[in-house]
């Protein structure tokens, strides 16, 4: 099988955590495994660390988002590629994986559009538009790259930045790269290792869900598990089998979401 993981950037504050190492590996030794990584809590410290007060919006439709200006990204893509990819990288050949760090924009992986204006809500609750930054949608993800890794039994570890289509780096959100990604390359599964386990509605963990389910969800949970659900969705609909939606701070997290009783599956 192919499976697609993303790590949430919550279970990557003290770096690559061993649990997921570890697992990583024993599931490596059965399916093809493409590692998509988040980071954004690390973008937000280092920022602030460099004198860049980082800013947080929120859409019409509840989806909080950063916003992104140039020196935001320029930080962005220095933690995201330069430092998280890195240390997940060297983890992994620690313990004997061929892993490959590689970002969105290389071999023009995830190509997105920049938006050119966000329509958010302010303090008043009232809707306002600003301009885009550098935030971009994603437009297709290209497995030609993630493919040839594969083939020659590497492991791909990408940073979710996209190539722009007027050649800029660009900030996604990490679980719609992830689900771009799975979708181009027709993957099994895609795993969304979280902090928490599963999606959870009036505190019960919902364990299957199908499309239609899910959309009808992401009302009922918070800030971040949305995505994830949207993400999940988007993935189906690219012609992913499962998406899967578990805990990444428990023992063998990978074992888990793929057998265990705490996560939660969407099939179509």
């Amino acid at each position: 099988m192919v499976i697609v993981i993303k790590v949430g950037g919550s279970l990557l504050k003290l770096g690559p955590p061993e649990n997921i190492v570890n697992d990583f590996i024993k599931t490596m030794q059965v399916d093809k495994l493409v590692l998509v990584h988040g980071g954004g809590y690390e973008v937000t410290e280092v920022a602030e660390k460099l004198g860049k007060k980082q800013r947080f919006v929120v859409s019409p439709e509840g989806i909080r988002s950063r916003y992104t200006d140039r020196e935001t990204v320029e930080i962005y893509t220095m933690v995201m590629k330069g430092k998280i990819n890195s240390e997940i990288v060297l983890a992994l050949h620690s313990r004997g994986v061929k892993a490959v760090g590689i970002s969105g924009f290389d071999g023009a992986t995830l190509v997105a559009e920049r938006k050119k204006r966000l329509v958010i809500v302010d303090e008043r609750g009232r809707k306002v538009a600003i301009d885009g930054g550098y935030t971009g949608k994603i437009l297709k993800a290209n497995g030609e790259l993630l493919n040839t890794l594969l083939e020659k039994n590497f492991v791909p570890i990408v940073a979710p930045i996209a190539l722009g289509t007027e050649g800029e780096p660009l900030n996604v959100d990490g679980d719609r790269a992830a689900a771009a990604i799975a979708g181009c390359l027709k993957a099994d599964k895609v795993i969304f290792l979280t902090d928490v386990g599963g999606v959870l509605i009036e505190g019960q963990l919902v364990k299957e869900m199908n499309v239609e389910e899910a959309k009808r969800s992401m009302r009922k949970v918070g800030f971040g598990m949305d995505k994830k659900i949207m993400a999940a969705i988007e993935a189906i609909e690219n012609g992913v089998k499962e998406s899967i939606i578990s805990a990444g701070n428990i023992e063998n997290p990978l074992t888990n979401s793929l057998s265990g009783e705490n996560r939660t599956v969407i099939r179509p």
